[in-house]
């Protein structure tokens, strides 16, 4: 890619932030989808409860990427936000599949950034890009997301679903709740800790979408998740070695259910989900191991 005009939702979130410091820093024109009346010559206006995208700040843009969408774990999950969960996922995908597929000249590339939730519960079982929908509330809203961009697929769109798994970073996420907790002495795995966690370094996210702009031939589902899935026991171990603290508070999965309601069998589940799509194509995981990972994370 050389100079190209890029449009970014959720572009103020953890991936989104870095994203467009990424690309910036390469020389792309960034365009950023807000939600209230656009005040730079960067911004572009939309609102997808309203299903409205101002359309004339997305002419010339050559690729938009996806991100926006309501916390999965910042509140406990009552019906109300699970309704909100799907719905900014749903709708705001609609919103913008629907606005590229209006265009005269539309992008080449639209990348979702959907979730390994698609999968539901794997249980040791490996899975890649091949493998069917599970079951399950994230399955079933995942599903609904990737659904969602079908005006874009049909416009012509390239249109590629980047899964995410957990993203090891400081700075927001689940992993960012996790690194205070750890430093303070108060880690330990969760429930019994041998659930897969398919997590990913941000630098590696971050590369890997930028990966799947450049590579024309990537299509549909893509896991963005590391070679090497590892189990939540694992995971803490991790975080114990390199933050050189004990991990000896393990989190019953009785209390996880009491404080987090249905998310609490999210977090017990197991996902044991393989990038192929990403390792077919080239890419090169630049922190694919855990440990590494967790470092990467603090510098």
């Amino acid at each position: 890619m050389c100079g190209m005009r890029i449009a970014v939702t959720g572009s103020t979130g953890l991936i989104g932030s870095a994203l467009t410091r990424s690309l910036r820093s390469d020389g792309h024109d960034v365009v950023r989808l807000v939600r209230r009346p656009s005040e730079a010559g960067d911004e572009v206006e939309w609102d997808p409860k309203r299903q409205y995208v101002d359309t004339a700040g997305l002419v010339g843009c050559e690729a938009v990427v996806h991100l926006a969408g309501a916390g999965v774990g910042d509140r406990r999950w009552t019906a109300a936000y699970k309704k909100e969960i799907r719905d900014s996922r749903v709708l705001g995908t609609a919103a913008v599949a629907d606005a590229l597929a209006s265009l005269d000249t539309p992008p080449a590339t639209l990348v979702v950034g959907t979730a390994v939730g698609y999968y539901g519960d794997t249980g040791d079982r490996a899975v890649d890009e091949s493998a069917p929908p599970g079951h399950g509330f994230l399955a079933d809203v995942c599903q609904e997301w990737e659904e969602a961009a079908a005006e874009a697929e049909e416009a012509g769109i390239r249109t590629v679903y980047a899964r995410t798994g957990l993203v090891v970073a400081r700075g927001g996420g689940a992993w960012g709740k996790l690194f205070p907790v750890f430093k303070a002495g108060l880690g330990g795995r969760l429930g019994d800790g041998s659930q897969y966690w398919s997590h990913i370094a941000l630098h590696d996210h971050i590369a890997a979408l930028r990966h799947i702009l450049d590579t024309e031939e990537l299509t549909g589902p893509v896991n963005l998740t590391a070679p090497d899935p590892v189990t939540n026991r694992e995971v803490t171990a991790a975080m114990a070695r390199v933050l050189r603290r004990p991990a000896l508070f393990p989190v019953p999965a009785a209390a996880l259910r009491a404080a987090l309601g249905d998310f609490a069998e999210d977090v017990l589940g197991s996902q044991r989900v393989l990038p192929t799509q990403l390792l077919e194509s080239g890419f090169d995981f630049a922190f694919p191991g855990i440990e590494e990972a967790v470092r990467a994370a603090l510098r």
